[in-house]
């Protein structure tokens, strides 16, 4: 457990700080505004064979009417409902064959559609869009379906304690302001939503002049541009309603207190901060990264033993205001007030005396380095132009740069000042509820009998049906170079030219519960806390300011990462072979991270997420298996500094190591500096085993974990299997799964679960597959009434995959789903080094998504069901619910 990484509010709220240019000249961008007033930016990245198409809708929460505040967001659910001339059915199948890379979200002030797709196929991605913004099939009887999913979004993030306290936090920061609720909605809303009134809103406000759409990728910009007139300008123009203006009112502090499910406290510090609109956004972003270094004083906080984790960060951001906010997370039973106490106190301190001039000066550097890295993903590049032009109101993201470049000392003590000092705040705690332990439960409930045959073939729109008809086995595009060095290290390089920078990630095969000794359970958390205390020849301070210096990203341990700019490509892998291999595991440090790990602990025990992982590990393997193997308080608590380092220099070695370079360098160049850093590291002793052995299949059983601060079940149905990931059955069980799941209305499941019952907004089907084990399982969330009933449709549709031929055009579907996911997976750098990663770490062939489509393509549909009968039993099923009891 990385206690920097594990604080849930960060995913789930947290926002860049700014939207990063790419460092691309004005002539590499193609603008235009349609006569219907459509606004459309075009940029060419030639990362990957493929496309990222994001229609932006300038109409979010804020203009909702009155009593329905996820009207924005209905509508949004509504678009995959069906567009002129492309009904649901046919939306979700076009979709799926383009890859099943598509999605959408509404915010405050914007509506997304976004999605990814092999560059050849782009026309029918645009063709899409164009359908939706000419109107959404919002008939009642779509949305009597559709309302149901939506809900239960609502009951999954009423689930959450951080999102509690979020919309809380809004409600009263923000009171008399549609910022005051999020654009998410309410099951009361929404029962009272109407068709009527979602066409009423599609009318007002989806109107080419208040749209923008971006396109980047492996496109002719030119040509793209001519077939984006081609579709789009015939739809009309209309205006549009005046939006509601929003004033800012005065807010009394108040302290929240709010029940949750965590396994640790934590204590939050919100405070009302600059705009997207203010001059002082950018001051304010470095703010936020200098009060979020780990050389500033409310990191200092972890080191010094007083909380488990420390950060700043936003939580909000829109035009008119943004929400800053410190938190800490401390074990169950710590002392949350005091150390709330201290962080008020940091943050005061830096308001009235001013921020460090070096954290400034570092702060500023990361912002503009990270603008390079943002063009080595083509959605991320996409989602960064759509969120500086749509959300914030820019002509690029460059604005947003060259704002950062203009910051100075000055700037940032004057935001501190007046946003941070003798403010009105939102505090909150969030404080763990017992819930009590997991209990057997008597059967599955009342399933009823479901037999009803699958869904009938979908024929698609003429000018989907003939590019979307064939499906080509893609060609090896990833050119790399594969070696072994002198010590054992595995160096796998692939030379992109996309930006100046070079991403470096790696691993160390390693397995705790194998690799352990008995009554040590725990130490390898612990070691991997360490790494961040710095190195033997630089101590904390010192070596994050090297980092700091050439703004880099930097992690050790296990699984290692470097993400720099060329030009420091040397130094950074100096840094992280040092902090690797010599970390600096001083006693103090040991002492109180040990501690600080032997109460986190105790506290994740007792959480409804520990118990429902440990009731599903039990349920599936045999007793005594090493992944049953659990740190307790006592085993952390009695770890000795000697056996950490004697478990750092027996587990760390070369000849388990894999390391992945990607970026603007040659393999030569990253050879040479890879055995210049790494070159001296020797194994010792005899290679260690990390494969965990095989296990038989399991016995069905369920288990109910109670989880009181969640208003949604979720729900768990797995077994084991009796294969591995080299089993030739792995390969139509997969084709199988991409029949039931991945591809939204267009598979099985979400069609029957979601599309016709409305009993879950979200159900994932995974073959989970390692070299010497594999598991099926099928997640879902639902309110408790509806667990048994969503259950025996997915036993019915494993079943009929098991019993029945799948059909031509499902088959089709699926193989195209898994094909075209090929060119999609290369659209970002860091996909295309974690799939060369974890296919060296299985043993698998780099090439083995081109070899895996041959495989694939030859596949029938009695090879699915023959595999499908012969490895999957329903019958075997554990099924595992945490949350209310089931009815």
């Amino acid at each position: 457990m990385n206690f920097k990484r594990f604080l849930p509010l960060l995913s789930l709220v947290v926002v860049p700080c700014l939207a990063q240019a790419p460092s691309s000249t004005a002539e590499n961008v193609t603008r235009a505004t349609l006569a219907n007033g459509m606004r459309v930016v075009i940029i060419p990245n030639k990362l990957a064979p493929a496309v990222t198409v994001e229609a932006n809708y300038l109409v979010g929460g804020n203009e909702t009417p009155d009593g329905f505040p996820g009207m924005a967001h209905a509508q949004e659910h509504m678009a995959f409902r069906g567009c002129p001339g492309m009904t649901a059915d046919q939306t979700a199948a076009i979709y799926a064959l383009l890859g099943g890379e598509d999605n959408a979200d509404t915010q405050q002030d914007i509506t997304q559609f976004f999605a990814t797709v092999p560059s050849g196929d782009v026309d029918v991605a645009l063709r899409a869009q164009a359908a939706c913004m000419s109107g959404i099939d919002d008939a009642q009887s779509e949305w009597d379906e559709e309302r149901g999913a939506i809900e239960q979004e609502v009951q999954r993030d009423l689930s959450n304690p951080t999102y509690k306290f979020v919309s809380q936090m809004n409600a009263t920061m923000f009171a008399g302001t549609p910022y005051a609720h999020d654009p998410l909605g309410t099951k009361a809303s929404f029962d009272a939503t109407t068709g009527a009134m979602l066409k009423s809103f599609h009318d007002k406000w989806y109107s080419p002049s208040n749209a923008i759409l971006v396109v980047v990728g492996d496109v002719d910009a030119a040509k793209t541009l001519e077939e984006v007139k081609r579709l789009f300008s015939a739809i009309p123009n209309h205006s549009i309603p005046a939006r509601p203006t929003i004033e800012l009112q005065a807010f009394k502090s108040e302290t929240l207190n709010i029940d949750s499910n965590l396994p640790y406290v934590l204590g939050f510090i919100a405070y009302r901060m600059p705009g997207t609109d203010s001059p002082d956004y950018a001051a304010a972003q470095i703010l936020v990264d200098v009060l979020a270094s780990e050389r500033a004083d409310l990191y200092g906080m972890v080191p010094a033993g007083k909380v488990l984790a420390a950060a700043f960060g936003l939580a909000e951001t829109y035009r008119k205001a943004g929400v800053g906010y410190g938190v800490v997370a401390l074990p169950a039973e710590g002392n949350v007030e005091g150390a709330m106490t201290e962080m008020r106190q940091i943050i005061e301190k830096y308001a009235t005396d001013g921020v460090p001039a070096d954290l400034v000066d570092a702060a500023k550097r990361s912002e503009i380095a990270q603008a390079e890295f943002q063009r080595n993903s083509i959605p991320g590049l996409a989602d960064v132009w759509s969120a500086a032009l749509a959300a914030e109101g820019r002509n690029s993201p460059e604005e947003d740069v060259d704002a950062i470049r203009k910051v100075t000392l000055a700037d940032v003590n004057r935001v501190a000042k007046q946003y941070l000092s003798n403010v009105s705040t939102i505090s909150a705690i969030l404080k763990p509820a017992p819930s009590g332990a997991a209990v057997a439960a008597k059967g599955f409930g009342g399933a009823e009998q479901v037999t009803s045959a699958p869904t009938k073939p979908v024929v698609l729109p003429d000018w989907a049906a003939g590019p979307l008809a064939t499906i080509q086995i893609p060609s090896d595009s990833i050119a790399v170079s594969d070696t072994k060095l002198p010590n054992g290290i595995r160096l796998i390089v692939r030379t992109d030219r996309t930006s100046p920078t070079v991403t470096l990630t790696g691993l160390i095969e390693h397995n705790s519960d194998l690799q352990t000794p008995s009554g040590e359970e725990g130490m390898g958390s612990v070691l991997g806390e360490l790494y961040s205390y710095g190195t033997e020849s630089m101590d904390r301070l010192a070596f994050q300011k090297a980092l700091d210096d050439i703004a880099a990203n930097e992690s050790a341990g296990f699984q290692f990462s470097l993400s720099v700019l060329k030009e420091y490509f040397s130094r950074g892998v100096q840094l992280l072979a040092d902090n690797e291999l010599h970390p600096a595991l001083p006693e103090q440090a040991f002492e109180i991270t040990r501690g600080q790990m032997a109460r986190y602990v105790a506290g994740n025990m007792e959480s409804p997420g520990y118990r429902t992982t440990r009731a599903l590990d039990i349920a599936l393997v045999p007793a005594g298996d090493p992944i049953l193997r659990q740190a307790t308080p006592d085993t952390v608590s009695k770890l000795t500094l000697d056996e950490l380092k004697q478990y750092h220099a027996e587990t760390v070695r070369p000849d388990l190591a894999t390391i992945v370079v990607i970026g603007d360098v040659t393999p030569e160049e990253a050879r040479a500096v890879v055995e210049k850093w790494f070159g001296d590291w020797k194994a010792s002793g005899p290679t260690p085993n990390t494969t965990l052995p095989p296990v038989p299949e399991n016995k069905p059983s369920a288990v109910n974990v109670p989880d009181n601060e969640s208003v949604q079940d979720q729900v768990t149905l797995a077994e084991q299997l009796n294969l591995n990931r080299f089993d030739p059955d792995y390969y139509p069980l997969e084709l199988a799964n991409h029949v039931l799941g991945g591809g939204f209305y267009a598979t099985r499941l979400y069609h029957d679960l979601r599309q016709v019952n409305g009993y879950v907004y979200s159900v994932d089907a995974s073959l989970n597959a390692s070299k010497s084990r594999a598991s099926y399982s099928v997640e879902y969330g639902c309110d408790p009434q509806n667990v048994s009933k969503a259950r025996a449709i997915i036993v019915r549709d494993l079943d009929q995959i098991r019993t029945q031929d799948v059909s031509d055009a499902e088959l089709l579907q699926a193989k195209a789903m898994m094909l075209r996911q090929i060119p999609l997976s290369e659209s970002s750098e860091d996909a295309v080094a974690g799939g060369l990663l974890g296919r060296a770490e299985i043993g698998l062939p780099l090439d083995e998504p081109v070899l895996a489509a041959k495989k694939y393509m030859a596949l029938t549909a009695e090879d699915v069901k023959n595999a499908f009968a012969k490895e999957i039993d329903t019958g075997n099923l554990v099924q595992v619910v945490r949350g209310p009891a089931p009815q």
